[in-house]
């Protein structure tokens, strides 16, 4: 379909990537460099994602990266030119490094930094050692000098083309996550607070919503490329993530309250959550922000009404509370999507969304770059083939720009890949390289006969499922050919055919060592991103650590939880129920410290710090379908220590209250574990450390 009904989109993108490939090639050429193939190569890279931001941003780490690869490069060769055993050594554990650190991140362009820093070392130091008689500290400088040069000009080229032939702009972009973000929240409020809402529409939601506050805290960093706005719409961004948590985790009150002890509700109260229901059904189906803000005032306006009344409960006027926080969060979202559309200016400002950094992982992702060059490395010696370095290169890009993947998007993609090198081995041996051949290799025939395959591969480009096929044909088609002022090497058909052999050997060898070391297993990730979340929630509340820094953390954590669950074919989709508490729970905390402080006389710190501490271990256990009673002995303390200070006995009573709720919260969910058949051993390790 990419092909026969192919979108104006596609098409642009295509051939915004040949002229940036023509004009990068024409300049290394121009420049007399080496090995120009590099930068196309380069090139092909920041097609990926071809908004200018998303552009420059990723030109600056490309070329950040290249450098610090290229010192790292130098220094090595400098040192340790004479021992090729040490060199090799010392580049496997440069790579480790920073396959490992690569991890740790989760924005594509800081990875593809890390991706840079490690390959560009490779591309110098190898191409060095391939030639040991003619080295020199002139060569090792001229060489690394060559190499550095040519990938900086594919990038830059690559961001010229961007920037001035049908311009695309991330803050579009954004607006659309953004609109989608709030949307999908909505409908998952909506679904919530509906007495009859589908547990699987509710997690359909929610699964949307995590994917979309991901994509668009991802892409917020790039904006700040495009324009002095940039700054107030990645601030917006993040205002509108964090908000969207706080909704996610709030909402879960009333929608549980509804399903499991609707009698607690009065008629005033139903009708009031029936009303905000299809309010937010209304804000998420609406492109008018006016009315969207209007109903949400009025909103605020009912819930406020409703809490001066003198007839109110302790629970409802809990939940009286809640609902005015709840309202006044979507009142914040709607502010800043105005701001990120070009509203007044807004002062807003939240935590950007952290992603979990798991040292585990990062060993993992550093182990497997390292078996893969290795590997390599060891082909490379045993047959002395010059064309064997390509095992080292190509294979350790991928095994960075994959490595953060969930491991089934990991396996599809590299078959993609190995699919795209399958079609364009034939393509550059049979096509391309037989017209230049036959041709005066002049320019402008050069890039005539590139064009079309590279114009159909970048077609795949600019689908996102297609990427790894367009990926897989563009590079290997480029290094096959290896365009350049003199190209009577690769219009060899053995060289050429040597090289294709490597190119399919490592990429082989890549897909094996995925699959053989797919990284931690998917039930002692679930364990350790739960150990994880019960010491932030014994942090929360704790200076620095609010809100805002509570929800930054558990949007990625959230979305692994949910991807691994889904992953396992796990029915009821407890684990993604279990994480929702999490998150509902640090919003607890931050409530109850709040309602304790504003009644005390004195300081309760040492005795909630303690409840706390209860409290995230009964999560743990009630995470293995274990019934907790830990939390009882601290919350009396709690309540005698406010009985004796003579607190008001409704605030007593209503603090008191949600204790007895989070109780019964983790009842359920002990039980819900327990009659759910999703796994053969404990979902949290019982030895949790104190």
């Amino acid at each position: 379909m990419a092909y026969l009904m192919p979108d104006r989109r596609a098409l642009i993108f295509a051939l915004k990537g040949v002229i940036s490939m023509a004009m990068a090639m024409y300049v290394a050429m121009w420049l007399d460099l080496d090995r120009p193939y590099w930068a196309l190569v380069s090139a092909v890279f920041l097609q990926v994602r071809p908004e200018t931001g998303m552009v420059l941003e990723k030109t600056v780490c490309q070329i950040l990266g290249t450098l610090l690869g290229g010192t790292f490069a130098l220094i090595i060769l400098n040192f340790f030119i004479a021992y090729s055993g040490i060199v090799l050594f010392c580049l496997a554990m440069w790579l480790c490094l920073n396959a490992s650190l690569s991890s740790l991140v989760r924005r594509i362009n800081f990875i593809y930094f890390f991706a840079m820093a490690a390959v560009t070392p490779c591309i110098i130091i190898l191409l060095t050692m391939a030639t040991p008689s003619m080295v020199s500290s002139e060569s090792i400088f001229n060489i690394a000098q060559e190499r550095v040069s040519e990938i900086i000009v594919g990038s830059v080229c690559a961001m010229l083309v961007s920037l001035m032939l049908w311009p695309q702009r991330i803050e579009n972009v954004l607006k659309q996550h953004a609109q989608h973000a709030i949307n999908e929240a909505m409908a998952y409020l909506s679904v919530e607070l509906a007495i009859d809402g589908s547990h699987e529409l509710r997690h359909a939601h929610i699964d949307s919503t995590l994917e979309s506050l991901t994509a668009l805290n991802d892409d917020s960093s790039a904006v700040v490329f495009e324009g002095p706005t940039g700054q107030r719409q990645a601030r917006a961004a993040t205002v509108i993530c964090n908000k969207i948590l706080s909704l996610v985790a709030v909402v879960q009150i009333f929608g549980r309250l509804q399903r499991n002890n609707a009698s607690l509700l009065s008629a005033n109260m139903t009708t009031l959550l029936q009303k905000l229901r299809e309010d937010v059904a209304l804000i998420g189906s609406s492109l008018d922000f006016d009315e969207c803000y209007t109903l949400a005032q009025q909103q605020r306006r009912k819930w406020r009404t409703l809490f001066d009344s003198n007839d109110l409960t302790a629970l409802e006027y809990r939940l009286c509370r809640t609902a005015q926080e709840m309202v006044a969060d979507l009142v914040i979202i709607l502010r800043a999507y105005r701001a990120m559309n070009g509203g007044e200016p807004s002062s807003l400002k939240a935590s950007s969304l952290t992603p979990y950094r798991d040292p585990l992982v990062a060993l993992t992702t550093g182990f497997r770059t390292f078996l893969v060059f290795s590997i390599g490395a060891g082909l490379w010696i045993g047959t002395g083939s010059p064309a064997a370095i390509m095992l080292m290169i190509l294979p350790v890009i991928f095994s960075i720009m994959f490595a953060r993947l969930p491991s089934a998007v990991v396996k599809k993609s590299l078959r993609g890949v190995l699919i795209g090198a399958t079609v364009a081995i034939p393509v550059a041996i049979f096509y391309a390289l037989n017209l230049i051949a036959q041709s005066s290799g002049d320019f402008p025939v050069l890039v005539m006969i590139l064009g079309v395959p590279l114009f159909l591969g970048l077609m795949l480009l600019a689908s996102r499922p297609l990427l790894p096929y367009g990926l897989g044909f563009c590079i290997p088609f480029i290094i096959l050919v290896q365009p350049g002022n003199d190209m009577s090497t690769s219009l060899s058909v053995a060289y050429t055919a040597s090289n294709a052999l490597a190119i399919m050997t490592g990429l082989i060898v890549l897909y094996w060592v995925f699959k053989l070391f797919a990284g931690p297993g998917m039930a002692l990730m679930q364990q350790r991103l739960f150990m994880v979340t019960r010491k932030d929630l014994i942090k929360v509340g704790t200076p620095h650590h609010d809100v805002d820094w509570f929800n930054a953390r558990m949007c990625d954590r959230l979305l692994r939880l949910s991807s691994y669950e889904k992953g396992m074919a796990a029915q009821g989709r407890i684990i993604t129920d279990l994480a929702l508490t999490g998150l509902n729970l640090g919003h607890i905390i931050m409530r109850i410290r709040k309602m304790v402080d504003s009644v005390s006389t004195q300081s309760l710190t040492q005795l909630m710090q303690a409840w706390q501490w209860a409290l995230a271990e009964s999560y743990v256990l009630a995470a293995q379908g274990e019934t907790p009673a830990l939390m009882n002995p601290v919350y009396r303390q709690i309540i005698a220590a406010l009985e004796d200070q003579q607190a008001p006995k409704e605030n007593i009573a209503m603090i008191e209250g949600v204790f007895e709720r989070i109780n019964l919260t983790f009842e359920r969910t002990a039980t819900m574990v327990r009659t759910a058949d999703t796994r053969q051993e404990p979902l949290v390790d019982t030895r949790t450390e104190n």
